[in-house]
């Protein structure tokens, strides 16, 4: 296993925080900083997802929504900056739902990856 269930948990929490900025400054209108947290928060769940323990059923069960965080990241993307906020606010609130329930997954892995 390459990454601890501590630096899995970390990375988690830095994602749920740009998945939460991503939604304010969408508040806020600003397209651009929705696109920047977005990205960030895909690329750190594409790391979760490469280090997730494969024995662990929370893992397993974060699975899904680390996913979700990455697909509906890739729409904003898609969207760009140069769209209404209002256009990348529905997805990046999805990928903030999801990071949330991908976060309660990840606080409950354990060390022992069983």
């Amino acid at each position: 296993m390459g990454a601890t269930v501590k630096e899995i948990q970390a990375q988690g929490a830095a994602m749920m925080k740009d998945a939460e900025d991503m939604v304010a400054h969408g508040g806020m209108g600003d397209t651009k900083a929705i696109v920047h947290h977005c990205s960030e928060a895909s690329r750190h769940a594409e790391a979760i997802v490469k280090a997730l323990p494969p024995a662990d059923p929370h893992g397993k069960e974060a699975l899904p929504h680390l996913l979700e965080v990455i697909k509906q990241c890739q729409r904003v993307a898609e969207l760009g900056d140069k769209v209404d906020p209002g256009a990348s606010l529905n997805p990046a609130i999805k990928a903030r739902t999801a990071v949330r329930e991908a976060v309660k997954h990840l606080a409950a892995l354990r060390e022992s990856g069983a």
